[in-house]
């Protein structure tokens, strides 16, 4: 019996060396070790050479001299653009994350309940994500532009039309509404999938201990969301800090629409050419994006550990 037992134990241990074969191999390199390659070399090779680059003043054209941390200090102390581009990010972050996200989870709430038309509903509210960014931003300019715009025709403001896009103290407002508009429907989506994953006998059970309909959601469906949470949390924080499209597409960013991701294209690759400076931008932008991307993170997964 120990014979046998031993020749069954080297047999396992046999079919467990050769689980991978010379194309399971082959195909987890092809599957896994392009995509890992292209990720390094398009994202965190450049990433890696503007923080380099920050350090440094280059024209791209000729030497690389090595300046410090002068970028930085010009930066915050004598580039005038840099502080209304930095509170505008902050400000097109809680827009999203405070008005535009919850609408689109109420929308979905909504949807998932089961109401009239749905299907319809849901198709037309997803309707602008297909657009890109730039498509929103024209559209914005046929809607709210002085000429011939839709809102100024609507509002019969002819002789005195509001400049919508060029008054430095509402255009950044109408930008964010616009990117809202797109951004609601991907948060409604990713909402209306998880709550569709939501075991119905949770909400069955609540009901009969008494909670009503709106106990249920905030008491017993929204936890069950964290991992959804999650993942709208982080693409909003991408999505408020790499606004570009827009607001580039309305006015080249400037006039009040000033974002960090226009000075980075100023100054990298304008008239200027001072990659150095652009990419001491571009490091800000990374720090602050990993910082609130890293402390979202840390905290629902905690909150889920602590469960």
């Amino acid at each position: 019996m120990r014979s046998v037992a031993l020749n069954t134990a080297r047999r396992a241990g046999r079919r467990r060396s050769r689980r991978f074969t010379r194309r399971d191999l082959v195909v987890l390199v092809v599957l896994l070790g392009i995509p890992v390659l292209l990720d390094i070399v398009i994202i965190w090779g450049p990433t890696l050479a503007s923080i380099g680059l920050s350090f440094t003043s280059w024209d791209g054209i000729g030497d690389i001299h090595w300046v410090g941390g002068k970028n930085y200090q010009n930066l915050v102390d004598n580039y005038p653009p840099f502080w209304p581009a930095v509170r505008h990010n902050l400000l097109w972050l809680a827009f999203l994350g405070l008005i535009a996200t919850p609408f689109g989870l109420f929308l979905a709430v909504l949807i998932d309940r089961g109401v009239r038309f749905s299907r319809f509903y849901q198709s037309t509210l997803y309707m602008p994500v297909v657009l890109s960014l730039a498509v929103v931003g024209f559209m914005a300019q046929l809607v709210l532009g002085t000429d011939q715009g839709v809102v100024n025709t609507l509002l019969n403001n002819h002789e005195n039309p509001i400049d919508w896009l060029g008054d430095s103290d509402i255009n950044i407002w109408m930008m964010m509404l616009a990117a809202s508009w797109r951004h609601t429907g991907y948060v409604m989506i990713l909402y209306l999938a998880g709550l569709k994953s939501v075991d119905p006998t949770l909400k069955e059970a609540a009901a009969i201990d008494g909670a009503n309909a709106r106990q249920t959601f905030f008491r017993v469906v929204f936890p069950t969301l964290r991992p959804v949470n999650v993942i709208v949390g982080v693409i909003t924080v991408i999505e408020s800090l790499r606004a570009f499209d827009i607001v580039y597409a309305v006015n080249k960013g400037r006039n009040g629409l000033e974002l960090l991701s226009v000075l980075i294209t100023d100054n990298v690759i304008g008239e200027a050419s001072r990659i150095g400076f652009g990419s001491a931008i571009a490091v800000v932008l990374l720090t602050v994006s990993l910082g609130f991307i890293v402390t979202f993170l840390v905290q629902e997964l905690r909150g889920a550990r602590d469960r």
